[in-house]
């Protein structure tokens, strides 16, 4: 992988990782485009620029990480779920993600459900994060747990989870993103542990990539993060469901068409 290779893939990163879009999908996308042929680096690579994203979220919010114990408590109830699903169930989600099949219907499913999700969850009655119980940060945790099926997004999932208990856009999004903290800090630690115990030793050229990809993800979360918010309290979900859409039926068209698609 080459160094604009990964400042490309770092940018998708950033872009995508907190929308309703799913990363993974537009990973395929970008990898295949690319070229760029799946190796031991390559998976180590699209999982710890997650790192830059994540620190994305704490300098926007920093105020929300420097306050009560209850946040951080709020967000160990939600993150639970996902820590023993994601446990119990590594196989079957490591089978799934060789399938781009299944990132492209989970799109095309979850695109659709974007498109009518105003009109289902119609009635927020929690427009502050620091008003969420426990009992719905629980069941929270739960819907993001289906983000195990790639392509379903992780940050749709929540959303449309928080939306269901009854929270705003705005609250719901941004609860959102601070459950990614603690799930995607886990899921890099995890993979780069992995990576550690089976022995990879990681080049000098290779810690160049890692450090140019997390500060590029940064950047570009930092943009995403504070547009995606705007753009959410005044036109809502339906572009994201229509774009998802898109990006399934150009993945099934990739794949129908003879041409060869891999995860990274």
């Amino acid at each position: 992988m080459s160094i604009l290779q990964a400042i490309i893939l770092a940018i998708i990163e950033g872009l995508t990782e907190f929308l309703p879009v799913s990363s993974t999908g537009h990973m395929i996308i970008g990898s295949s485009l690319m070229g760029i042929q799946s190796n031991d680096f390559v998976k180590l690579y699209t999982v710890a620029i997650q790192l830059g994203a994540i620190l994305s979220v704490i300098v926007l919010y920093w105020k929300r990480f420097f306050q009560t114990l209850d946040f951080y408590y709020k967000l160990f109830v939600a993150f639970l779920p996902a820590a023993v699903f994601g446990l119990l169930f590594s196989d079957t989600i490591d089978a799934l993600l060789e399938s781009p099949k299944t990132v492209a219907i989970a799109l095309v499913v979850g695109g659709i459900i974007l498109l009518f999700i105003h009109r289902i969850f119609n009635n927020p009655r929690i427009n502050d994060t620091d008003n969420i119980s426990y009992g719905k940060a629980l069941i929270i945790g739960f819907f993001q747990c289906l983000s195990m099926i790639p392509g379903t997004s992780r940050s749709a999932a929540t959303i449309i989870g928080g939306m269901a208990q009854n929270l705003s856009r705005k609250a719901a999004a941004e609860f959102s993103f601070f459950l990614a903290v603690p799930t995607m800090f886990g899921a890099t630690a995890k993979k780069v542990y992995d990576f550690y115990k089976a022995g990879y030793v990681i080049s000098s050229e290779e810690i160049q990539l890692l450090a140019v990809g997390n500060v590029v993800a940064f950047i570009v979360a930092l943009l995403a993060i504070k547009s995606f918010i705007t753009f959410l309290q005044k036109r809502g979900f339906q572009l994201f469901g229509w774009y998802r859409i898109v990006i399934g039926l150009v993945i099934l068209g990739f794949i129908y068409s003879g041409h060869s698609l891999q995860i990274i």
